[in-house]
């Protein structure tokens, strides 16, 4: 039997289900894996797997989030997989490209899932993003650049993240989910 990398996330996805069962997203995602072979190809009409990363800082009471260029909010650092099936391979090279930060660690399992709807732009239409986040850690310098696809960078508290309403509820899951793992 051939080895398949998505094989490695639908696994992933599994192991996700374990440890979060209440995650209803989890099927959803298992079934998008399944239903077409292109699904890690940003040109698959319907929607596509994307990577990102709640990079924390070493002692974990920060995160660094992007101001998006294109969509104008507050938001965890990661991209398209364009192909790339290594999910967390995908969020730890955006964290690393859309940061400047070059001493990261990457926890292999599956932090969070998010699927949401990318409005229409241009000739673009909407569309779904199936975004897989992972922990990625700063291990070293955390002086940032900015990027081109970022309006601005900004290390964030996660304590005040958990706890302000008018945060994206996504960044307020991960930030809860954060805390509650750790001591």
């Amino acid at each position: 039997m051939i080895h398949c990398v998505a094989d490695d996330l639908a696994e992933a996805l599994r192991r996700h289900a374990k440890v979060v069962p209440d995650d209803p997203a989890t099927e959803d995602f298992l079934q998008f894996l399944a239903s077409d072979a292109q699904v890690f190809e940003r040109d698959h009409a319907p929607g596509h797997f994307t990577g990102s990363a709640w990079l924390v800082s070493a002692d974990g009471g920060r995160v660094l989030l992007t101001r998006h260029r294109k969509l104008q909010r507050w938001l965890q650092l990661g991209g398209h997989a364009d192909g790339e099936r290594d999910l967390a391979g995908v969020a730890l090279r955006e964290a690393q490209e859309e940061s400047g930060l070059v001493d990261l660690a990457i926890e292999p399992a599956i932090f969070d899932l998010d699927r949401h709807l990318i409005p229409a732009r241009g000739i673009e239409p909407a569309h779904w993003h199936y975004d897989v986040r992972y922990v990625v850690r700063a291990t070293g310098s955390e002086a940032f650049a900015v990027s081109e696809e970022s309006l601005e960078l900004a290390w964030r508290p996660i304590r005040a993240i958990a706890q302000d309403a008018q945060v994206d509820e996504s960044l307020r899951r991960m930030a809860q989910r954060w805390l509650a793992r750790t001591p």
